[in-house]
């Protein structure tokens, strides 16, 4: 038995659901998002109550049952509250500057990376913080990551882009003994 399928999922009062041949659609204040459920998943859907629930109990379908859950709770948190995340740049010269629906950075290469946020992503930048806020948090995690990957933290100095709750494990140079 999956203890994250078992949970049900609150359904704010705003936030819509509809559910027809395997692909359900959430729609709320944010936006909208929709995804195709897995059909050995089924969805119970009442007015402030949804539940996940399986037929067959073999290992496959039991993954699918809490990863299905997690998902759809993820929709539903999206289109009613959203999601942030915080990157810190992290180094001398090193600085980002918001051009319309791109990000310029600096991060020591000879050149300027110019980044186009995707659709749905907006982002803020406060000194070496960059918040990227979006309904999606799918979108929202691999758009940070793609940013983080443009220059990761480095174990020597810290230098480079990295979570602002990540820790760097930093190493001693060549002199330390």
């Amino acid at each position: 038995m999956s203890r994250v399928g078992k949970k049900p999922i609150g359904i704010p009062e705003k936030v819509k659901i509809t559910y027809e041949n395997n692909v359900l659609s959430v729609q709320g204040e944010k936006g909208i998002l929709t995804r195709t459920i897995h059909p050995d998943v089924q969805l119970n859907i009442e007015k402030t109550l949804l539940t996940v629930s399986i037929d067959l109990m073999d290992k496959k379908t039991r993954s699918l049952w809490g990863m299905t859950r997690a998902v759809i709770s993820n929709m539903v948190t999206g289109v009613s509250k959203g999601f942030e995340r915080d990157l810190e740049i992290n180094g001398i010269g090193y600085r980002a500057e918001l051009k319309g629906n791109s990000i310029e950075f600096n991060l020591g290469y000879s050149h300027p990376i110019d980044f186009p946020l995707p659709e749905g992503i907006s982002a803020k930048i406060d000194k070496n913080v960059i918040k990227l806020s979006s309904f999606d948090k799918e979108l929202l995690g691999f758009t940070a990551s793609t940013i983080r990957a443009l220059r990761p933290p480095e174990p020597y100095k810290g230098k480079g882009v990295k979570y602002a709750e990540e820790h760097i494990q930093r190493k001693a140079g060549k002199t330390a003994k």
